[in-house]
């Protein structure tokens, strides 16, 4: 029998409640829903068809969603020292190890939507997954920290070209635009912390090089990507490939050279307009990558 005059007191959880907002927040969902539409629209245009599309969008977006959760999960010790207020793992409002299961969950889920594209096609698209964990997992302070991103964006074209219904290997410019719009995500995505990164030894390239130097390079990498996609494609390029590349070029420019205020979002949403715009240049180019 409880001495409690109205019953035993309620019990006080040891963990927080799960909040699918929380999850959703700490999964950066904006950036994989990016990288899921861009290259759900590639596999469009590489006529992989309805059914092969949708498989491309499921497994781009598992995949995304795994990366984004590990990387809260790994980073909520420093996120809480530089009192980032965005993230729901430094905040109390999501659990480390909450993210750390969703990520392995989306892992566990991206592996076969990432095989029903073929055995080839599969292996390319987990091993770009598996750089952004190595990402995560420790390269992001090193002076390697591009490299992941580069093989990661680099093999979505391959991903794509290398399903049904006719596997190939895509073209070299598919693949260094890829690469390149990776290296300049990376930039982008950086600027907003990088004072905080060094703070708590975070040490990748784009720290080392300084905010700057950053602001400078951001908008000439992206800038490459999309002229990679202007004339490595075979034939004439027409007047709608330079307009599309100047206004990138803009875009690109206001987005990251300008300076903006503190944690702004500018220079991602400016990457995305940029990424946008190479996709656009493939499909006005009419070209299948291969």
């Amino acid at each position: 029998m409880s001495l409690h005059p109205f019953g035993a007191p309620p019990r006080t959880p040891l963990l927080p409640p799960l909040r699918v907002p929380a999850l959703l927040r700490s999964c950066h969902l904006e950036p994989a829903l990016a990288v899921t539409v861009l290259v759900t629209a590639l596999a469009v245009a590489g006529g992989r068809g309805a059914a092969g599309a949708a498989l491309v969008a499921g497994a781009v977006l598992a995949g995304q969603l795994s990366v984004g959760w590990c990387n809260d999960a790994v980073d909520a010790r420093r996120d809480t020292l530089c009192g980032r207020r965005d993230k729901p793992a430094a905040t109390g409002e999501l659990l480390p190890g909450t993210a750390a299961v969703a990520a392995v969950a989306a892992l566990g889920l991206c592996v076969p939507l990432s095989l029903l594209s073929g055995a080839v096609a599969g292996a390319v698209h987990l091993g770009g997954v598996a750089a952004g964990w190595a990402y995560d997992l420790g390269l992001k302070r090193t002076v390697l920290s591009p490299l992941p991103y580069a093989v990661g964006f680099g093999s979505l074209p391959a991903f794509v070209t290398l399903g049904p219904p006719s596997p190939s290997w895509p073209a070299w410019w598919a693949v260094t635009a890829g690469a390149l719009l990776g290296v300049g995500a990376h930039v982008v995505n950086v600027l907003p912390d990088i004072e905080d990164d060094l703070a708590t030894g975070v040490g990748g390239l784009p720290q080392r090089l300084g905010r700057t130097a950053c602001r400078s390079s951001a908008p000439l990498v992206m800038l490459a990507a999309v002229g990679v996609l202007v004339v490595g494609p075979p034939g004439a390029v027409g007047a709608p490939a330079w307009a599309l590349a100047a206004a990138a070029g803009t875009v690109a420019v206001a987005g990251t050279a300008v300076p903006s205020a503190p944690g702004s979002r500018r220079p991602f949403r400016a990457a995305v307009v940029v990424a946008g715009a190479a996709v656009t240049q493939l499909l006005l180019s009419g070209s299948d990558m291969v």
